[in-house]
Formats: C-alpha cells, sequence, structure tokens
C-alpha cells in the first residue's frame, strides 16, 4: 500500500514536469537592450540643463561687464592727446618781453622813486635856465616813451587774439570728443589756463595804458610847477619895467 502511494506520488511528479521541460524556452540575445522612457527623470534632465545655460549666460554677461568696466575705467585714465600749454607759455612771454623793454622810466618801484625826486619833483630855486629846460625836455620823452610802449603792448596782445581762438577752438573741440573724465578735466583745465593768458595779456595792456597816462600826468604836474618857477624868475630879474615919456616925432615943435 505504501509502495503504490509512492507510485503514485512519482508518476504525478514526473507529469507535472513534463510541460515545464517540454516548454520552448526564450533566450534574450546578448547584444540586444531595454530602453525605458521615464517622462519625469525627462523633465528633470531639460530643467536641469536649462538651469545649467542660464549659469552659463549669467557668466558671460558678468564677464561681458567687467570687460566694459575696465574698458571705461582705461577711457578714464586715458590722457589728452593734445597740449596747449607751449603756445600759451609763448604768447605770456611775448607779453613779458614787450613789458621788460618799457623805456626810460620802467615798471620798478626804486627806478620810478628816483625819476619822480630828481626829475618830477618841485623846480629846483638853484637849477639854471637850461637845467629847467634839459628837465622839461627828459620829461617829454619819459612821456612819448610811455604811449610808445603801451602801443607795442597793445599791439603785441593784438597779436595774441589769433593764437587764442586757434587754441580755443583746439580745446573746445578736444573736450568735446574726450573719450573718458581725465581727458574732459584736461581739455578743460587748459581752457581756464587759455583764460588765464587771456587775463594776463589785459592785465598787461592796462598797465602799459596806466603807465602811459600816469607819465603824461605827471609831466603836465611838473610842467606847472617849472612854469611857475620861470614865471617868478622872469618878474623878478632886474629892475622890471619903468614907465617913461616917449616921443613919436622928435623933430616936432
Amino acid at each position: 500500500m505504501i509502495f503504490r502511494r509512492s507510485c503514485a506520488a512519482l508518476l504525478a511528479a514526473s507529469i507535472l514536469s513534463v510541460p515545464v521541460a517540454m516548454s520552448p524556452v526564450m533566450v534574450q540575445p546578448a547584444s540586444a537592450q531595454w530602453i525605458v522612457y521615464d517622462p519625469t527623470n525627462y523633465v528633470q534632465n531639460v530643467l536641469s540643463a536649462t538651469r545649467a545655460l542660464e549659469q552659463i549666460n549669467n557668466q558671460i554677461t558678468s564677464l561681458q561687464n567687467e570687460a566694459t568696466m575696465l574698458i571705461n575705467q582705461a577711457r578714464n585714465l586715458a590722457s589728452l592727446p593734445y597740449s596747449s600749454l607751449q603756445r600759451l607759455q609763448q604768447s605770456v612771454q611775448r607779453t613779458q618781453q614787450l613789458l621788460g623793454q618799457a623805456q626810460r622810466i620802467a615798471y620798478d618801484v626804486q627806478q620810478i622813486d628816483q625819476a619822480f625826486t630828481s626829475t618830477y619833483g618841485n623846480a629846483s630855486l638853484s637849477a639854471s635856465d637850461q637845467q629847467l629846460v634839459a628837465q622839461a625836455r627828459e620829461r617829454w620823452q619819459n612821456t612819448v616813451g610811455g604811449l610808445q610802449d603801451a602801443m607795442r603792448v597793445q599791439a603785441g596782445v593784438v597779436g595774441n587774439i589769433e593764437t587764442n581762438r586757434a587754441e580755443m577752438s583746439a580745446l573746445i573741440g578736444q573736450s568735446q570728443g574726450a573719450t573718458g573724465a581725465l581727458q574732459a578735466s584736461q581739455a578743460g583745465n587748459q581752457l581756464l589756463a587759455l583764460q588765464a593768458q587771456q587775463l594776463a595779456d589785459l592785465t598787461a595792456v592796462v598797465a602799459a595804458n596806466g603807465r602811459a597816462q600816469a607819465l603824461s600826468e605827471a609831466e603836465r604836474a611838473a610842467a606847472a610847477e617849472q612854469g611857475r618857477e620861470q614865471r617868478r624868475r622872469f618878474l623878478s630879474a632886474g629892475s622890471g619895467y619903468q614907465p617913461g615919456n616917449a616921443r613919436m616925432f622928435p623933430n616936432g615943435n
């Protein structure tokens, strides 16, 4: 009985094992791969790539801004490729030379004091008529020399006008075309230097005209004083005029 049950069980196991052994076996080739599409993972990858591209663009923009800033700094530090200093100095030197060529009584305090003491002071009572005439002539020559000097300074300043006009035009052009703050500032400084040179010319003209006028007024005052002295001498010389009888017809009755 026991042997029969064992045989039945062995037979049943054999029958059940037959379909499995006899069924076709599906073997996947070694070279084949399964491709799985995950939408969520794809979206995340796209977002990550977008963020990376945005960061790269931001870095490029930052580098461009830094390059622009460096270029602007270089422009602001660029020096103005134009200088009017030499021409302005030459104009000032020409005016100074004209002032330095002043005739006779020049722009010197000690020399002026000496001249007014000896030539423009009160007429000396002990001076001879020839000395008075010589002093008057010297004063006249001083006045004429002062007037000539004033006109020479005026002519020199007028000659500087064309130079000033050319420099002003050039500096304004440089200022308008300045590429940075330093160039604009330097152009403005040179325009101020041009203005200072023009003021120096104006001062020279005023000084020369004032000198000529002062010499003329001093000559007039000294001439009036000398005239009084000469009139005194004329009136006090000899016995003066004595009235007497005069005959027009000596042979008449």
